[in-house]
C-alpha cells in the first residue's frame, strides 16, 4: 500500500479532482436546455422534464452496480472502460433525431458518469493517512463545482450555439480526460476476495441492517428530491413574465449555488458547539425556510437568489451531516455503505424531478413549491422517526466530513 500512496503526487490528485467534476457535469448540462430542445423536439415542458428524471435514475442504477466494482476489480481499468461508455452516451445525446432516444442516451449518460464516486476512495487508498482528508476534500471540492458550474456553461453554450453543441463540447472533453486517466493515474488493486454476487449481497445486508444508514439515505433522498425540484423547473420559471429570461440566465444561477454550497463547510465549526440531532433539526428549519422563500418572493430576481443561496447552504449542510452519519459505521466498508447511501439518494432525485414536471404542466410554479416544500418535510419526518439514534451525540467525522465539501 505503501507504493501505492507514493503514486499520489499533486498532479494525480489535481486530474481526480478535475475529472470528478467534469464527468458528474455531463448529468446536469441537460437543466438550463430544456426549454430549447422543447422547442426543436415541439414538446412539452413536462415531456423535456423527464430528461434529468432519466438521467438521475441512470446515475443511482450506476452508483447501485458500477462503484461496487472498485471494490472487486483494478480501479484504473474499471475508470478507462467506463470512460468509454461515457463518450458514447454524451454522443448519442448529441445525435439523438428523437426525444425517445434523447430518453435513452439520458438514462445512459447517467449510468456511466459515475466515474466521481470510484475516485474518491480511490484518492483515500492512496493518500498518506495525515493527508487523507485534504485529497479526499479536493476531489469532493471538484465533484461540487462541476454539478453547480456545468448549469453556468451549458446555459451560456446553449444560449449562444444550440443545445446539441453542448454535449458535442462534452464529449471532446471526455476524448482530452480519457487520454490524461490512461496516462497518468495509478492502479489500485482490489482487496476484496469475494465474488461479485456477494460483494452486492454485503451492500444489501447493510441497507437492511443498519438504522443508521437508513436514516441518513431517506432523509438524504426527499432532501435531494425536494432541491431536484426546484433546479429543473427554474428554467421553465425564468422563461415566463415577469423574467421571460432564457438559459443563460437559468445557468448563471449556478453562480448562486456554488456560493452557498462553499458556505456549508462551516458545519463542522457548528458541531463543536450544537449537537448532531440538534444541528440536524436547524438545518432542516432553514431549508424549508428557503422554500418559504421561495413561495414569498420567488416571482422576484431578490427572492429567487436569496431562496438559492440558504437553500444550497442548507442541503449541502445536510449531505455533510448523512455522510458523517454512515461513514462512523464500518470504515472498512465505506464504499458500500456509500453506494447504498448515494443510490437512495439519486433515486430521491429523480423522483423529486418527475413529481415537479407533473406539477409545473398542472399548476405551474405553486405546484412546484408545493413538490419541494412537502419533500422538506418528509425529510423531518424521517429524521423525527430515528431521533433516538442521533440524540445527544455529534459525531468526530462531522468536522472532517465538512472539510471534504
Amino acid at each position: 500500500m505503501d507504493q501505492h500512496k507514493k503514486t499520489l503526487t499533486p498532479a494525480v490528485l489535481w486530474l481526480m479532482a478535475i475529472s470528478s467534476g467534469l464527468v458528474v457535469a455531463n448529468n446536469y448540462y441537460n437543466q438550463p436546455l430544456l426549454t430549447l430542445i422543447a422547442k426543436e423536439f415541439q414538446v412539452s415542458d413536462e415531456s423535456v422534464s423527464k430528461i434529468p428524471m432519466l438521467t438521475q435514475m441512470g446515475y443511482a442504477l450506476g452508483l447501485l452496480i458500477i462503484v461496487p466494482l472498485g471494490d472487486l476489480l483494478k480501479r484504473k481499468k474499471l475508470i478507462v472502460i467506463d470512460f468509454a461508455l461515457i463518450l458514447a452516451a454524451v454522443l448519442g445525446m448529441a445525435l439523438s433525431p428523437s426525444l425517445s432516444l434523447l430518453y435513452v442516451f439520458s438514462f445512459l449518460t447517467g449510468l456511466t458518469s459515475v466515474v466521481p464516486q470510484l475516485f474518491i476512495p480511490m484518492a483515500a487508498s492512496l493518500s498518506h493517512p495525515e493527508k487523507r482528508t485534504h485529497s479526499i476534500g479536493l476531489v469532493m471540492s471538484g465533484l461540487l463545482v462541476g454539478i453547480l458550474g456545468s448549469r453556468i456553461l451549458s446555459g451560456y453554450v446553449g444560449n449562444i450555439w444550440g443545445w446539441r453543441s453542448m454535449f458535442f463540447i462534452a464529449a471532446g472533453i471526455m476524448v482530452l480526460l480519457w487520454i490524461f486517466i490512461w496516462w497518468k493515474l495509478p492502479e489500485v488493486h482490489p482487496q476484496y476476495k469475494g465474488s461479485y454476487k456477494e460483494l452486492m449481497k454485503s451492500v444489501f445486508h447493510y441497507a437492511k441492517t443498519e438504522p443508521a444508514l437508513q436514516a441518513a439515505s431517506f432523509r438524504g433522498a426527499f432532501l435531494f428530491a425536494s432541491f431536484s425540484a426546484f433546479w429543473t423547473s427554474l428554467v421553465f420559471h425564468l422563461e415566463q413574465a415577469p423574467f421571460n429570461a432564457g438559459s443563460a440566465v437559468a445557468g448563471s444561477f449556478g453562480f448562486l449555488g456554488i456560493l452557498g454550497a462553499l458556505m456549508a463547510a462551516f458545519t463542522g465549526k457548528l458541531a463543536k458547539t450544537i449537537s448532531y440531532n440538534k444541528l440536524t433539526w436547524i438545518l432542516l428549519a432553514v431549508f424549508l425556510g428557503s422554500w418559504g422563500v421561495l413561495w414569498a418572493g420567488g416571482n422576484t430576481y431578490l427572492g429567487l437568489i436569496i431562496g438559492v443561496v440558504v437553500l444550497d447552504v442548507a442541503m449541502q449542510a445536510l449531505h455533510i451531516m448523512n455522510q458523517s452519519s454512515i461513514f462512523s459505521l464500518h470504515p472498512h466498508a465505506n464504499n458500500r455503505l456509500n453506494t447504498v447511501y448515494m443510490t437512495t439518494y439519486f433515486v430521491g432525485g429523480s423522483t423529486g424531478t418527475y413529481l415537479a414536471g407533473l406539477a409545473w404542466q398542472q399548476w405551474q410554479w405553486n405546484g412546484v413549491l408545493l413538490v419541494g416544500i412537502g419533500f422538506g418535510i418528509a425529510a423531518a419526518f424521517v429524521h423525527l422517526l430515528y431521533r433516538k439514534l442521533y440524540t445527544g451525540q455529534a459525531p468526530k467525522e462531522l468536522e472532517e466530513e465538512a472539510l471534504m465539501a
